[in-house]
Protein backbone atom coordinates (compact mmCIF):
# COMPACT_ATOMS: atom_id res chain seq x y z
CA UNK A 1 0.00 0.00 0.00
CA UNK A 2 2.92 2.61 -0.48
CA UNK A 3 2.97 5.29 -3.38
CA UNK A 4 5.92 5.11 -5.60
CA UNK A 5 7.59 7.99 -4.42
CA UNK A 6 7.17 6.05 -1.12
CA UNK A 7 11.49 5.98 0.02
CA UNK A 8 11.81 9.37 -0.74
CA UNK A 9 8.99 10.14 1.61
CA UNK A 10 10.99 7.87 4.57
CA UNK A 11 13.94 9.90 3.84
CA UNK A 12 12.28 12.83 5.49
CA UNK A 13 10.12 11.15 7.90
CA UNK A 14 11.64 11.18 11.21
CA UNK A 15 11.75 8.65 14.08
CA UNK A 16 8.38 8.87 15.79
CA UNK A 17 9.13 8.37 19.44
CA UNK A 18 6.63 6.64 21.58
CA UNK A 19 8.18 6.20 25.34
CA UNK A 20 5.96 5.62 28.16
CA UNK A 21 7.73 6.22 31.62
CA UNK A 22 5.99 3.67 33.77
CA UNK A 23 4.39 5.70 36.59
CA UNK A 24 1.16 7.93 37.54
CA UNK A 25 0.85 11.47 36.41
CA UNK A 26 0.06 14.55 38.60
CA UNK A 27 -1.41 16.88 36.39
CA UNK A 28 -1.82 20.56 37.01
CA UNK A 29 -5.67 20.78 36.38
CA UNK A 30 -8.07 19.77 38.96
CA UNK A 31 -11.08 17.27 38.13
CA UNK A 32 -13.50 19.69 39.97
CA UNK A 33 -12.41 22.59 37.20
CA UNK A 34 -13.02 21.64 34.26
CA UNK A 35 -10.14 23.19 31.83
CA UNK A 36 -12.30 23.94 29.04
CA UNK A 37 -13.55 26.82 31.43
CA UNK A 38 -10.55 27.68 33.66
CA UNK A 39 -7.03 26.21 32.33
CA UNK A 40 -4.31 25.84 34.87
CA UNK A 41 -0.58 26.91 33.51
CA UNK A 42 2.28 25.04 35.24
CA UNK A 43 4.22 27.43 37.70
CA UNK A 44 7.50 29.17 36.63
CA UNK A 45 7.42 29.20 33.23
CA UNK A 46 10.64 30.79 31.88
CA UNK A 47 9.94 34.18 30.39
CA UNK A 48 11.30 33.02 27.16
CA UNK A 49 8.46 30.41 26.72
CA UNK A 50 5.64 32.75 27.07
CA UNK A 51 3.28 34.14 24.74
CA UNK A 52 5.54 36.28 22.35
CA UNK A 53 2.48 37.75 20.70
CA UNK A 54 -0.60 39.49 23.02
CA UNK A 55 -3.87 37.89 22.17
CA UNK A 56 -6.41 39.84 21.28
CA UNK A 57 -9.52 41.01 23.06
CA UNK A 58 -12.23 38.39 24.24
CA UNK A 59 -9.76 35.45 23.33
CA UNK A 60 -8.18 33.95 26.97
CA UNK A 61 -5.67 31.38 25.62
CA UNK A 62 -5.98 27.61 27.58
CA UNK A 63 -3.12 26.41 28.57
CA UNK A 64 -2.81 22.82 30.03
CA UNK A 65 -0.03 20.56 31.41
CA UNK A 66 1.47 18.43 34.02
CA UNK A 67 3.73 20.33 36.27
CA UNK A 68 6.71 17.61 35.99
CA UNK A 69 7.46 14.32 33.75
CA UNK A 70 8.81 12.99 37.02
CA UNK A 71 5.98 9.62 37.92
CA UNK A 72 3.89 10.28 34.59
CA UNK A 73 3.16 8.02 31.63
CA UNK A 74 3.08 10.08 29.11
CA UNK A 75 5.00 11.77 26.03
CA UNK A 76 3.12 15.48 26.31
CA UNK A 77 3.78 17.65 29.05
CA UNK A 78 2.04 20.94 27.89
CA UNK A 79 0.37 22.20 25.37
CA UNK A 80 -0.25 25.83 25.27
CA UNK A 81 -2.49 28.88 23.24
CA UNK A 82 0.07 31.54 23.10
CA UNK A 83 -1.84 33.46 20.73
CA UNK A 84 -5.37 32.99 18.52
CA UNK A 85 -2.75 31.54 16.13
CA UNK A 86 -0.04 29.78 17.66
CA UNK A 87 0.42 26.69 19.96
CA UNK A 88 3.04 25.05 21.45
CA UNK A 89 3.32 21.26 22.17
CA UNK A 90 6.02 20.91 25.20
CA UNK A 91 7.38 17.34 25.55
CA UNK A 92 8.37 15.02 28.23
CA UNK A 93 11.14 13.25 25.24
CA UNK A 94 12.50 14.02 22.22
CA UNK A 95 9.51 13.19 19.54
CA UNK A 96 11.20 13.26 16.40
CA UNK A 97 8.08 12.11 14.28
CA UNK A 98 5.74 14.73 16.03
CA UNK A 99 4.88 16.42 12.45
CA UNK A 100 4.15 12.47 11.34
CA UNK A 101 1.87 12.06 13.97
CA UNK A 102 0.18 15.30 14.15
CA UNK A 103 -1.26 14.59 10.62
CA UNK A 104 -3.57 12.02 11.59
CA UNK A 105 -6.64 12.24 11.26
CA UNK A 106 -7.73 11.38 14.53
CA UNK A 107 -6.00 14.21 15.96
CA UNK A 108 -8.28 16.63 14.04
CA UNK A 109 -9.71 20.06 15.15
CA UNK A 110 -13.23 20.23 16.20
CA UNK A 111 -14.62 23.85 17.65
CA UNK A 112 -14.20 24.27 21.63
CA UNK A 113 -17.49 25.55 21.86
CA UNK A 114 -18.99 22.54 19.45
CA UNK A 115 -17.18 19.84 21.68
CA UNK A 116 -18.27 21.02 25.06
CA UNK A 117 -21.94 21.13 23.98
CA UNK A 118 -22.31 17.87 21.85
CA UNK A 119 -19.50 15.47 23.79
CA UNK A 120 -21.50 15.12 26.68
CA UNK A 121 -24.29 13.48 25.35
CA UNK A 122 -22.75 12.06 21.76
CA UNK A 123 -23.66 13.99 19.34
CA UNK A 124 -20.45 14.39 18.55
CA UNK A 125 -20.02 10.65 17.21
CA UNK A 126 -22.50 11.46 14.34
CA UNK A 127 -22.24 15.34 13.92
CA UNK A 128 -18.48 16.05 13.36
CA UNK A 129 -18.44 20.05 12.76
CA UNK A 130 -14.53 20.33 11.23
CA UNK A 131 -13.18 23.05 8.67
CA UNK A 132 -12.76 20.02 5.56
CA UNK A 133 -13.85 20.39 1.88
CA UNK A 134 -16.80 18.68 2.75
CA UNK A 135 -19.54 19.23 5.34
CA UNK A 136 -22.04 16.81 6.57
CA UNK A 137 -25.60 16.72 5.46
CA UNK A 138 -27.01 13.81 6.55
CA UNK A 139 -26.55 10.16 7.97
CA UNK A 140 -28.94 7.10 7.29
CA UNK A 141 -27.53 4.58 9.30
CA UNK A 142 -27.46 1.07 7.72
CA UNK A 143 -27.87 3.23 4.04
CA UNK A 144 -25.41 5.90 3.21
CA UNK A 145 -23.75 9.07 4.44
CA UNK A 146 -24.00 12.74 2.37
CA UNK A 147 -21.84 14.99 2.32
CA UNK A 148 -21.83 18.88 0.83
CA UNK A 149 -19.20 20.61 -0.43
CA UNK A 150 -18.20 23.71 2.57
CA UNK A 151 -18.22 26.38 -0.34
CA UNK A 152 -16.58 28.22 2.57
CA UNK A 153 -12.97 26.19 2.46
CA UNK A 154 -9.92 27.41 3.27
CA UNK A 155 -8.54 25.82 0.45
CA UNK A 156 -9.16 24.55 -2.72
CA UNK A 157 -12.69 23.79 -3.52
CA UNK A 158 -14.26 19.85 -3.95
CA UNK A 159 -14.79 18.96 -7.48
CA UNK A 160 -18.28 17.87 -6.77
CA UNK A 161 -21.12 19.65 -4.77
CA UNK A 162 -22.01 16.37 -3.14
CA UNK A 163 -19.99 12.86 -2.04
CA UNK A 164 -22.03 9.91 -0.93
CA UNK A 165 -20.56 7.19 1.09
CA UNK A 166 -21.83 3.50 1.06
CA UNK A 167 -20.81 -0.24 1.64
CA UNK A 168 -21.29 -3.90 1.46
CA UNK A 169 -19.05 -6.39 3.16
CA UNK A 170 -18.89 -8.24 -0.27
CA UNK A 171 -16.69 -7.72 -2.76
CA UNK A 172 -18.77 -9.10 -5.96
CA UNK A 173 -21.66 -6.96 -4.56
CA UNK A 174 -19.34 -3.68 -4.60
CA UNK A 175 -17.72 -4.94 -8.50
CA UNK A 176 -21.20 -5.40 -9.35
CA UNK A 177 -22.13 -1.27 -8.55
CA UNK A 178 -18.99 -0.40 -10.12
CA UNK A 179 -19.91 -2.42 -13.26
CA UNK A 180 -23.73 -1.08 -13.27
CA UNK A 181 -22.44 2.85 -12.86
CA UNK A 182 -24.24 3.38 -9.96
CA UNK A 183 -21.33 3.99 -7.92
CA UNK A 184 -18.30 6.14 -8.87
CA UNK A 185 -15.86 4.38 -6.78
CA UNK A 186 -14.81 0.73 -4.49
CA UNK A 187 -12.93 0.22 -2.17
CA UNK A 188 -10.97 -3.67 -2.02
CA UNK A 189 -11.74 -5.25 -4.74
CA UNK A 190 -11.80 -9.20 -4.03
CA UNK A 191 -8.87 -10.62 -5.44
CA UNK A 192 -9.93 -12.48 -8.11
CA UNK A 193 -11.75 -9.38 -9.65
CA UNK A 194 -8.62 -7.49 -10.50
CA UNK A 195 -8.00 -8.97 -13.58
CA UNK A 196 -11.95 -8.74 -14.07
CA UNK A 197 -11.13 -4.52 -13.80
CA UNK A 198 -7.80 -4.34 -15.67
CA UNK A 199 -9.61 -5.86 -18.83
CA UNK A 200 -12.96 -3.76 -18.60
CA UNK A 201 -12.19 -0.47 -20.52
CA UNK A 202 -14.87 0.85 -18.66
CA UNK A 203 -13.00 0.63 -15.56
CA UNK A 204 -9.62 1.30 -13.82
CA UNK A 205 -7.91 -0.52 -11.51
CA UNK A 206 -5.55 1.61 -8.80
CA UNK A 207 -3.62 -1.19 -6.77
CA UNK A 208 -1.81 -0.42 -2.97
CA UNK A 209 1.24 -1.95 -2.37
CA UNK A 210 1.26 -4.18 1.14
CA UNK A 211 2.03 -1.42 3.83
CA UNK A 212 -0.09 -3.57 6.34
CA UNK A 213 -0.05 -6.67 8.52
CA UNK A 214 -2.68 -9.30 9.24
CA UNK A 215 -2.32 -11.23 12.53
CA UNK A 216 -3.60 -13.83 14.37
CA UNK A 217 -4.06 -12.91 18.13
CA UNK A 218 -4.07 -14.18 20.98
CA UNK A 219 -4.59 -12.38 24.80
CA UNK A 220 -1.98 -14.07 27.35
CA UNK A 221 -4.26 -13.58 30.34
CA UNK A 222 -5.99 -17.03 29.36
CA UNK A 223 -5.36 -20.13 29.25
CA UNK A 224 -3.68 -21.58 27.36
CA UNK A 225 -2.28 -18.85 25.75
CA UNK A 226 -0.83 -18.02 28.90
CA UNK A 227 2.12 -20.69 28.20
CA UNK A 228 5.08 -19.82 26.01
CA UNK A 229 5.28 -23.35 24.79
CA UNK A 230 1.23 -23.22 23.60
CA UNK A 231 1.84 -19.72 21.60
CA UNK A 232 5.23 -21.42 20.33
CA UNK A 233 3.47 -24.08 18.74
CA UNK A 234 0.93 -22.40 16.97
CA UNK A 235 3.49 -19.69 15.30
CA UNK A 236 4.38 -23.27 13.98
CA UNK A 237 1.71 -24.92 12.92
CA UNK A 238 -0.08 -22.63 10.86
CA UNK A 239 0.73 -22.45 7.09
CA UNK A 240 0.77 -18.89 6.57
CA UNK A 241 2.01 -19.38 2.86
CA UNK A 242 -0.63 -21.72 2.20
CA UNK A 243 -2.84 -19.04 3.69
CA UNK A 244 -1.51 -16.30 1.36
CA UNK A 245 -1.56 -18.65 -1.86
CA UNK A 246 -5.04 -19.20 -1.95
CA UNK A 247 -6.66 -16.08 -0.53
CA UNK A 248 -4.77 -13.12 -1.15
CA UNK A 249 -3.92 -11.06 -4.83
CA UNK A 250 -1.24 -10.66 -5.74
CA UNK A 251 0.92 -8.60 -4.53
CA UNK A 252 0.89 -9.67 -1.41
CA UNK A 253 3.93 -11.77 0.84
CA UNK A 254 4.55 -13.99 3.83
CA UNK A 255 4.88 -11.61 6.87
CA UNK A 256 8.35 -12.48 7.99
CA UNK A 257 8.18 -9.71 10.31
CA UNK A 258 5.29 -7.68 12.27
CA UNK A 259 6.59 -4.36 10.18
CA UNK A 260 6.26 -4.26 6.34
CA UNK A 261 9.93 -4.51 5.09
CA UNK A 262 9.80 -1.12 3.08
CA UNK A 263 9.56 0.09 6.42
CA UNK A 264 13.30 1.29 7.86
CA UNK A 265 14.49 -1.60 10.85
CA UNK A 266 11.00 -3.59 10.06
CA UNK A 267 12.64 -6.60 8.83
CA UNK A 268 15.96 -6.19 11.16
CA UNK A 269 16.60 -9.90 13.26
CA UNK A 270 15.17 -13.30 12.69
CA UNK A 271 12.60 -14.37 10.32
CA UNK A 272 9.17 -16.04 11.69
CA UNK A 273 8.99 -19.69 12.08
CA UNK A 274 8.73 -21.57 9.61
CA UNK A 275 5.86 -24.21 9.26
CA UNK A 276 7.30 -27.20 11.44
CA UNK A 277 3.64 -28.86 12.62
CA UNK A 278 5.65 -31.91 14.18
CA UNK A 279 8.25 -29.16 16.12
CA UNK A 280 4.72 -27.41 16.87
CA UNK A 281 2.88 -30.88 18.03
CA UNK A 282 6.08 -31.73 20.51
CA UNK A 283 5.68 -28.01 22.39
CA UNK A 284 1.99 -27.93 22.69
CA UNK A 285 2.70 -32.09 24.38
CA UNK A 286 5.58 -30.38 26.77
CA UNK A 287 3.00 -27.57 27.32
CA UNK A 288 0.93 -29.74 28.72
CA UNK A 289 -1.61 -30.75 25.78
CA UNK A 290 -0.54 -33.50 23.63
CA UNK A 291 -4.65 -33.94 22.64
CA UNK A 292 -4.92 -30.08 21.91
CA UNK A 293 -7.36 -28.01 23.53
CA UNK A 294 -10.74 -26.12 22.67
CA UNK A 295 -11.09 -22.39 21.91
CA UNK A 296 -12.81 -20.27 19.46
CA UNK A 297 -11.67 -18.12 16.61
CA UNK A 298 -13.12 -14.31 16.46
CA UNK A 299 -13.30 -12.32 13.38
CA UNK A 300 -15.72 -9.72 12.09
CA UNK A 301 -17.03 -9.83 8.38
CA UNK A 302 -15.42 -7.02 6.77
CA UNK A 303 -13.27 -6.78 3.77
CA UNK A 304 -9.50 -5.23 4.51
CA UNK A 305 -6.71 -4.80 2.38
CA UNK A 306 -4.63 -6.89 5.10
CA UNK A 307 -7.78 -9.30 4.80
CA UNK A 308 -9.41 -9.55 1.85
CA UNK A 309 -11.53 -13.27 2.65
CA UNK A 310 -11.65 -12.58 6.79
CA UNK A 311 -15.02 -15.69 6.45
CA UNK A 312 -12.48 -18.24 4.33
CA UNK A 313 -9.55 -17.34 5.77
CA UNK A 314 -11.41 -18.33 9.52
CA UNK A 315 -12.23 -21.48 7.94
CA UNK A 316 -8.85 -22.38 6.47
CA UNK A 317 -7.36 -21.83 10.03
CA UNK A 318 -9.68 -23.84 11.91
CA UNK A 319 -8.77 -26.70 9.66
CA UNK A 320 -5.02 -26.58 10.32
CA UNK A 321 -5.18 -26.21 13.76
CA UNK A 322 -7.45 -29.45 13.93
CA UNK A 323 -5.26 -30.69 11.15
CA UNK A 324 -2.02 -29.33 12.55
CA UNK A 325 -2.17 -29.15 16.59
CA UNK A 326 -5.49 -31.34 16.94
CA UNK A 327 -6.57 -27.67 18.19
CA UNK A 328 -10.73 -27.85 18.25
CA UNK A 329 -11.40 -24.18 17.52
CA UNK A 330 -15.28 -22.48 17.05
CA UNK A 331 -16.04 -19.71 14.73
CA UNK A 332 -17.10 -16.79 16.42
CA UNK A 333 -18.24 -13.90 14.11
CA UNK A 334 -19.06 -10.29 15.75
CA UNK A 335 -20.69 -7.25 14.89
CA UNK A 336 -17.39 -4.85 13.27
CA UNK A 337 -17.80 -2.66 16.40
CA UNK A 338 -17.95 -4.55 19.15
CA UNK A 339 -15.12 -6.78 17.84
CA UNK A 340 -12.91 -4.06 18.02
CA UNK A 341 -13.71 -3.08 21.15
CA UNK A 342 -13.51 -6.36 22.59
CA UNK A 343 -10.33 -7.26 21.27
CA UNK A 344 -8.05 -4.53 21.64
CA UNK A 345 -9.29 -4.33 24.94
CA UNK A 346 -7.41 -8.29 25.57
CA UNK A 347 -11.19 -9.61 26.67
CA UNK A 348 -11.42 -11.98 23.92
CA UNK A 349 -11.04 -15.64 25.03
CA UNK A 350 -9.09 -17.38 21.88
CA UNK A 351 -8.19 -16.56 18.92
CA UNK A 352 -9.00 -13.37 16.65
CA UNK A 353 -8.42 -12.47 13.08
CA UNK A 354 -7.01 -8.54 13.38
CA UNK A 355 -4.98 -6.37 11.11
CA UNK A 356 -3.29 -3.30 11.03
CA UNK A 357 -2.75 -0.41 7.98
CA UNK A 358 0.02 2.09 8.45
CA UNK A 359 -1.27 5.17 10.12
CA UNK A 360 2.07 6.81 9.08
CA UNK A 361 4.64 5.38 7.33
CA UNK A 362 7.50 4.30 10.57
CA UNK A 363 8.15 0.75 12.49
CA UNK A 364 6.87 2.96 15.87
CA UNK A 365 3.30 3.09 14.08
CA UNK A 366 3.54 -0.76 14.33
CA UNK A 367 5.53 -2.07 16.76
CA UNK A 368 4.47 1.02 19.61
CA UNK A 369 0.97 0.80 19.03
CA UNK A 370 0.55 -3.10 19.06
CA UNK A 371 3.56 -4.05 21.78
CA UNK A 372 3.60 -0.81 24.12
CA UNK A 373 3.32 -1.06 27.80
CA UNK A 374 -0.04 0.27 27.70
CA UNK A 375 -1.83 -1.99 25.18
CA UNK A 376 -3.90 -4.28 26.71
CA UNK A 377 -4.61 -6.37 23.46
CA UNK A 378 -2.52 -9.29 23.75
CA UNK A 379 -3.00 -9.24 27.76
CA UNK A 380 -0.02 -8.38 29.91
CA UNK A 381 2.40 -6.59 27.77
CA UNK A 382 5.81 -7.88 27.44
CA UNK A 383 8.75 -5.56 29.29
CA UNK A 384 11.37 -7.23 27.22
CA UNK A 385 10.12 -5.62 24.12
CA UNK A 386 8.41 -2.20 25.35
CA UNK A 387 11.66 -1.42 26.76
CA UNK A 388 13.53 -1.55 24.44
CA UNK A 389 10.91 0.09 21.71
CA UNK A 390 10.81 3.27 24.09
CA UNK A 391 14.39 3.17 23.89
CA UNK A 392 14.59 3.21 19.86
CA UNK A 393 11.60 5.45 19.57
CA UNK A 394 14.07 8.19 20.93
CA UNK A 395 16.54 7.79 18.07
CA UNK A 396 16.10 9.96 14.96
CA UNK A 397 18.62 8.09 12.71
CA UNK A 398 17.37 4.73 11.83
CA UNK A 399 20.57 3.57 11.69
CA UNK A 400 21.52 4.00 14.43
CA UNK A 401 18.14 2.64 16.16
CA UNK A 402 19.03 -1.01 14.36
CA UNK A 403 20.52 -2.82 17.04
CA UNK A 404 17.51 -2.17 19.23
CA UNK A 405 14.80 -2.91 16.86
CA UNK A 406 17.21 -6.09 15.89
CA UNK A 407 16.36 -6.97 19.80
CA UNK A 408 12.39 -5.81 19.22
CA UNK A 409 11.75 -8.32 16.54
CA UNK A 410 13.62 -11.00 17.88
CA UNK A 411 12.03 -10.71 21.55
CA UNK A 412 8.58 -10.70 19.57
CA UNK A 413 9.53 -13.63 17.37
CA UNK A 414 10.29 -15.43 20.98
CA UNK A 415 7.36 -14.93 22.90
CA UNK A 416 5.11 -14.70 20.63
CA UNK A 417 1.90 -12.25 21.67
CA UNK A 418 0.32 -12.84 18.07
CA UNK A 419 1.50 -14.63 14.50
CA UNK A 420 2.13 -12.24 11.79
CA UNK A 421 0.52 -13.88 8.67
CA UNK A 422 0.59 -11.73 5.59
CA UNK A 423 1.49 -7.96 4.13
CA UNK A 424 -1.97 -8.08 1.87
CA UNK A 425 -1.95 -6.00 -1.43
CA UNK A 426 -5.39 -4.56 -2.08
CA UNK A 427 -6.47 -2.04 -4.34
CA UNK A 428 -9.55 0.72 -5.46
CA UNK A 429 -11.24 0.38 -8.67
CA UNK A 430 -12.84 3.03 -10.14
CA UNK A 431 -15.11 4.38 -13.51
CA UNK A 432 -12.54 4.76 -16.25
CA UNK A 433 -13.91 8.94 -16.50
CA UNK A 434 -13.02 9.76 -12.85
CA UNK A 435 -9.88 11.94 -12.66
CA UNK A 436 -7.80 12.52 -9.79
CA UNK A 437 -8.51 8.63 -8.51
CA UNK A 438 -5.85 7.12 -6.22
CA UNK A 439 -5.13 4.58 -4.18
CA UNK A 440 -3.79 5.92 -1.14
CA UNK A 441 -0.65 3.51 1.15
CA UNK A 442 -2.23 5.35 4.36
CA UNK A 443 -6.21 4.01 3.38
CA UNK A 444 -7.06 7.99 3.54
CA UNK A 445 -8.75 8.07 -0.18
CA UNK A 446 -9.22 12.26 -0.34
CA UNK A 447 -12.49 12.32 -2.19
CA UNK A 448 -12.44 16.64 -3.03
CA UNK A 449 -9.97 16.25 -5.43
CA UNK A 450 -11.34 13.38 -7.88
CA UNK A 451 -14.07 14.79 -10.80
CA UNK A 452 -16.49 11.88 -11.69
CA UNK A 453 -16.71 13.06 -15.05
CA UNK A 454 -18.11 15.79 -14.80
CA UNK A 455 -21.04 14.77 -12.70
CA UNK A 456 -22.26 16.95 -9.58
CA UNK A 457 -21.94 13.79 -7.07
CA UNK A 458 -19.47 11.29 -6.26
CA UNK A 459 -20.86 7.89 -4.78
CA UNK A 460 -17.96 5.81 -2.96
CA UNK A 461 -18.48 2.36 -1.64
CA UNK A 462 -16.27 0.60 0.87
CA UNK A 463 -16.30 -2.77 2.76
CA UNK A 464 -18.58 -1.43 6.05
CA UNK A 465 -20.26 1.65 7.75
CA UNK A 466 -18.23 4.12 9.62
CA UNK A 467 -18.90 3.58 13.18
CA UNK A 468 -19.21 6.98 14.39
CA UNK A 469 -17.62 10.22 13.25
CA UNK A 470 -15.25 11.39 16.28
CA UNK A 471 -12.26 9.57 15.19
CA UNK A 472 -10.35 10.77 17.91
CA UNK A 473 -12.00 7.65 19.64
CA UNK A 474 -11.87 5.18 16.61
CA UNK A 475 -9.85 3.05 15.08
CA UNK A 476 -11.23 1.49 11.94
CA UNK A 477 -10.29 2.72 8.36
CA UNK A 478 -14.42 3.44 7.48
CA UNK A 479 -14.59 5.58 10.13
CA UNK A 480 -11.65 7.41 9.18
CA UNK A 481 -11.66 7.66 5.88
CA UNK A 482 -15.26 9.41 6.35
CA UNK A 483 -13.91 11.71 8.87
CA UNK A 484 -11.24 12.85 6.73
CA UNK A 485 -13.45 14.50 4.40
CA UNK A 486 -15.02 16.65 6.69
CA UNK A 487 -12.33 17.30 9.81
CA UNK A 488 -8.35 18.28 9.43
CA UNK A 489 -5.46 17.84 11.91
CA UNK A 490 -2.30 20.29 12.21
CA UNK A 491 -1.29 18.79 9.22
CA UNK A 492 -2.02 16.29 6.53
CA UNK A 493 -0.12 13.80 4.45
CA UNK A 494 0.16 14.53 0.65
CA UNK A 495 -2.90 12.87 -1.47
CA UNK A 496 -2.00 9.68 -2.39
CA UNK A 497 1.35 10.04 -0.54
CA UNK A 498 2.96 9.59 3.40
CA UNK A 499 4.94 13.64 3.10
CA UNK A 500 3.55 15.27 5.35
CA UNK A 501 2.71 18.92 4.45
CA UNK A 502 0.73 21.74 6.21
CA UNK A 503 -3.11 21.98 7.00
CA UNK A 504 -4.44 23.74 9.80
CA UNK A 505 -0.72 24.50 10.75
CA UNK A 506 1.22 26.31 8.41
CA UNK A 507 3.87 25.03 10.28
CA UNK A 508 5.37 23.29 13.23
CA UNK A 509 8.87 24.47 13.85
CA UNK A 510 10.62 22.05 16.70
CA UNK A 511 13.54 23.18 19.32
CA UNK A 512 17.57 21.60 18.67
CA UNK A 513 16.69 18.63 21.30
CA UNK A 514 13.04 18.25 19.60
CA UNK A 515 11.12 18.17 22.97
CA UNK A 516 9.26 21.74 21.77
CA UNK A 517 6.82 22.18 19.03
CA UNK A 518 6.05 25.26 17.98
CA UNK A 519 2.96 25.41 15.59
CA UNK A 520 1.61 28.91 13.53
CA UNK A 521 -2.27 28.58 12.79
CA UNK A 522 -3.65 29.00 9.27
CA UNK A 523 -5.63 32.50 9.67
CA UNK A 524 -9.00 33.22 8.36
CA UNK A 525 -10.13 29.35 8.37
CA UNK A 526 -13.83 28.95 9.43
CA UNK A 527 -15.37 25.34 10.79
CA UNK A 528 -18.50 24.43 8.64
CA UNK A 529 -20.63 26.08 11.45
CA UNK A 530 -19.64 29.33 10.69
CA UNK A 531 -17.31 30.29 13.86
CA UNK A 532 -13.19 31.08 13.45
CA UNK A 533 -10.96 28.53 13.84
CA UNK A 534 -8.38 29.65 16.65
CA UNK A 535 -5.63 28.12 19.04
CA UNK A 536 -8.10 27.12 22.07
CA UNK A 537 -10.08 25.06 19.45
CA UNK A 538 -6.60 23.20 18.97
CA UNK A 539 -6.30 22.92 22.77
CA UNK A 540 -9.70 21.37 24.04
CA UNK A 541 -9.51 19.32 20.97
CA UNK A 542 -6.34 17.50 22.16
CA UNK A 543 -6.78 17.88 25.87
CA UNK A 544 -10.34 16.29 26.19
CA UNK A 545 -8.48 12.89 24.86
CA UNK A 546 -5.05 13.49 26.56
CA UNK A 547 -6.36 14.10 30.21
CA UNK A 548 -8.26 10.76 31.61
CA UNK A 549 -9.95 12.31 34.29
CA UNK A 550 -11.52 15.72 31.93
CA UNK A 551 -15.18 15.38 32.21
CA UNK A 552 -15.20 15.23 28.41
CA UNK A 553 -13.02 12.43 28.09
CA UNK A 554 -16.37 10.41 26.77
CA UNK A 555 -15.66 9.24 23.21
CA UNK A 556 -17.29 6.38 21.64
CA UNK A 557 -16.17 3.82 23.84
CA UNK A 558 -13.89 6.07 25.94
CA UNK A 559 -10.57 4.14 25.26
CA UNK A 560 -8.62 7.05 22.74
CA UNK A 561 -6.55 4.38 21.62
CA UNK A 562 -4.18 5.95 19.69
CA UNK A 563 -3.93 8.41 22.15
CA UNK A 564 -2.83 6.47 24.77
CA UNK A 565 -0.86 4.44 22.59
CA UNK A 566 0.99 7.23 20.64
CA UNK A 567 1.39 9.99 23.64
CA UNK A 568 -0.16 8.97 26.25
CA UNK A 569 -2.67 10.17 29.01
CA UNK A 570 -2.48 12.37 31.57
CA UNK A 571 -3.89 11.63 35.08
CA UNK A 572 -4.62 7.45 33.40
CA UNK A 573 -5.00 5.15 36.64
CA UNK A 574 -1.89 3.43 37.86
CA UNK A 575 -0.20 0.07 35.85
CA UNK A 576 -1.54 -3.03 37.59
Amino acid sequence: MKANKFFLVLAVLMVASLVLAACQPAATPTPQQPPAQQPTTPPEQPPAEQPTTPPQAGFEPMVYGVETCDNYNGIIKEIAALDELTVRFTLCVPDPAFESKAAFSAFAIQPKEWIEAAMANKQILEKPIGTGPYVLDSWKRGDSIIFKRFDDYWGEKAKTQTLVFRWASEGAARLLELQSGTVDGIDNPSPDDFEVIRSDPNLQLIEREALNIFYLGMTNTFEPFDKLEVRQAIAMGIDRQRIVDNFYPAGSSVASHFTPCSIPNGCVGEDWYEFNPEKARELLAKAGFPNGFQTKIYYRDVFRGYLPEPGLVATDIQAQLKQNLNIDAEIVVMESGAFIDESTSGRLNGFYLLGWGADYPHITNFLDFHFGRANPQFGKPFPEIYELLEQGARIADPEEATPIYEQANNKIKELVPMVPIAHGGSGVAYRADVVGGHASPLGNEYFAVMDPGGRSTFVWMQNAEPISLYCGDETDGESLRACEQVLESLLAYEVGGTQVKPALATECTPNNDLTEYTCKLRPNVKFHDGSAFDANDVVMSWVVAWDYKHPLHIGNTGAFEYFSYLWGLMNAPAEE
